[in-house]
């Protein structure tokens, strides 16, 4: 009497999307880890901080980088530091929202303008041209020019619309291209021909198959935004002192004592580069691992 063998297969393990984003894209996990350890600055920023940012000390002006001041302090004695430590919360939190408002309202523009096509397609794409034939930081130059500083909760809601209006036509042509071909798929003719309304339509058929390219927008334009803001502060059109923010460490007494006290701009300067730099990385690996065709 024979006995049958049984033959038993091991299922492998699924990984955690995030393992295999960080194995398969070491160079954004970089990215990210650096986007984490600012992210937790700005988080515990009033435990972290050796300093308050804001205190003024004179006897202590430009005093060169110690072990009391690790890198210094500026031309009113204030813990360079601290500041940076502080500024990355002010530059996160612009350069989150201004992001998310212009990627999510260009990709609602997007979607809408692919979805009825015809003269609302072409007087949409006719406003997009207009605001792209603007680079960045004109645009938001222009904008916070005309709306002026109004702080809310700490921070200048008018900046973050100035910052986040350049975005919406970058966004809306990358959205717009995928859901025109959302647009043709079966299930949407059936939904049509079911008498859903558009919104329906639009918002629970057609935004979810665009989530993926908004965002890796969305992540690409923090970056941008952060930028934006650095560079607006710096002209004196943004943050205003004494809000610790990393492009106003960069302006005034800084530019000022440059020779004397070039900490004040090296510290500041290195820190904007690196948040740049670890977005642009992120963003990019994300595009490269979320594109089949890469892939492949």
């Amino acid at each position: 009497m024979s006995t049958a063998s049984t033959i038993t297969y091991k299922v492998p393990r699924r990984r955690h999307p995030v393992w295999l984003f960080m194995t398969q894209q070491p160079l954004g996990a970089a990215g990210l880890v650096i986007i984490v350890v600012m992210a937790l600055c700005a988080a515990f920023s009033q435990w972290i901080a050796p300093y308050d940012p804001l205190t003024v000390d004179y006897a202590g002006m430009l005093a060169a980088p110690s072990r009391e001041h690790w890198l210094g302090t500026d031309s009113f004695g204030r813990d360079v530091l601290s500041r940076i430590i502080y500024g990355a919360r002010t530059a996160l939190s612009i350069g989150f929202i201004a992001s998310f408002l212009g990627s999510s309202i260009g990709g609602v523009i997007g979607v809408v303008s692919a979805y009825f096509g015809g003269k609302t397609d072409l007087i949409i794409q006719g406003v997009m041209d207009v605001l792209l034939s603007f680079p960045i930081i004109v645009l938001a130059i222009t904008v916070v020019a005309i709306l002026g500083n109004h702080v809310v909760l700490g921070l200048d809601m008018n900046l973050i619309i100035a910052i986040a209006i350049p975005m919406l036509p970058r966004v809306e042509r990358v959205v717009r291209a995928s859901a025109l071909a959302v647009r043709e798929l079966p299930y949407v003719d059936a939904v049509r021909a079911a008498g859903f309304s558009h919104t329906r339509i639009i918002f629970r058929h057609m935004v979810p198959n665009v989530v993926a390219p908004y965002l890796i927008m969305l992540t690409a334009f923090v970056a941008q935004a952060i930028l934006a803001e650095a560079s607006l502060s710096f002209l004196g059109l943004g943050v205003t002192e004494p809000t610790p923010s990393w492009g106003l460490m960069l302006s005034g007494s800084a530019a000022d004592f440059y020779q004397q006290a070039p900490w004040m701009i090296v510290f500041p300067g290195i820190a904007t580069s690196m948040r740049a730099f670890a977005f642009t990385l992120f963003g990019d690996s994300l595009r490269d691992w979320r594109d089949p065709k890469i892939k492949l």
